[in-house]
């Protein structure tokens, strides 16, 4: 393990932010992939340190963002060290990548690679990219460059699950996912480290909500549980999108789009057996590569 955090840059995020940043004895760290649940860990724990559905902000404010490049690191910074609840903060940067402190907790979801993919695909379609670059300071694009290609769910997948990136420049990609997940993974029997399923939230939200307070030493009423459930179910979630959805500086086209679909095999759907073969082969090729070869049955849900 290197003494020093991973560095991960894209067009809008840097982890070296994370180098700056004080942290605070019971931090919740949560670290994701895009399109893997962090929303909704992010209001599982909202719910969870607040115990109420009736959050005192937008969840985007009560849970920051910190590697985003929208947002000044100083604002950043001061806005969480004004904040006198238990923090809960969003990353899309790898563990290996954020430095680790023992008086923190760091929650990292999977999801089945093939489901996050079609929905980074649609979230893709949803992106007001000009707005994005505005934001972040990027030039507007080369007139004489062709527009973005128009790819079906299909056609986008295969050309996902095919793609060669290195994990570190290209998160988003396969490689970056198993890359994610294969550091997590191997931390899993660290005190401070938390791996949930996005599956398992989809069969048993209660219980994987129990467990999680459990493990971050959060009491609940046995009378407040039925009401934190239902606030973090799909449903009620995207009734509340206005208020759930990080967008507060218009980002997406449309934030009610943002909660798609919400649940498991979108990906595996689309795929015919030989396809789906050639995915698994190269799933495996990389979790092995990157020291976590006993990743993927948990990941893909094969034996469990």
């Amino acid at each position: 393990m290197p003494d020093q955090p991973v560095r991960y840059r894209s067009s809008d995020e840097d982890s070296a932010r994370w180098l700056a940043f004080p942290p605070r004895a019971g931090d919740i760290v949560i670290s994701t992939r895009s399109k893997s649940g962090t929303t909704w860990m992010q209001m599982i724990c909202a719910l969870l340190v607040f115990q109420t559905p009736h959050l005192p902000a937008p969840l985007n404010e009560l849970s920051p963002w910190l590697d985003w490049l929208v947002t000044p690191a100083d604002e950043v910074y001061a806005q969480l060290a004004a904040q006198p609840h238990r923090r809960f903060l969003k990353t899309h940067t790898p563990l290996d990548g954020v430095p680790l402190h023992d008086e923190c907790v760091y929650v990292v979801v999977a999801r089945h690679p093939l489901d996050m993919a079609v929905s980074l695909h649609h979230q893709s379609n949803n992106l007001d990219r000009a707005r994005l670059r505005e934001l972040t300071g990027q030039p507007a694009p080369d007139p004489a460059e062709p527009p973005r290609p128009q790819r079906t769910e299909h056609e986008a997948l295969l050309r996902w699950a095919a793609r060669e990136a290195d994990p570190r420049e290209e998160m988003d990609s396969l490689p970056g996912v198993i890359w994610h997940l294969a550091d997590a993974w191997r931390r899993r029997e660290q005190p401070n480290v938390v791996l949930v399923h996005y599956d398992d939230l989809l069969a048993d939200l209660d219980g994987q909500m129990r467990a999680l307070a459990a493990r971050l030493g959060i009491a609940v009423p046995e009378h407040t549980w039925p009401i934190l459930v239902e606030a973090a179910t799909f449903e009620r979630m995207r009734a509340g999108a206005d208020r759930l959805v990080p967008d507060s500086l218009g980002v997406l086209k449309s934030r009610s789009a943002f909660f798609r679909r919400g649940g498991s095999g979108a990906g595996r759907e689309l795929l015919d057996p030989a396809e789906l073969a050639r995915y698994q082969a190269r799933a495996a090729d990389l979790a092995a590569a990157y020291g976590a070869p006993d990743l993927l049955p948990w990941l893909h849900r094969e034996t469990v």
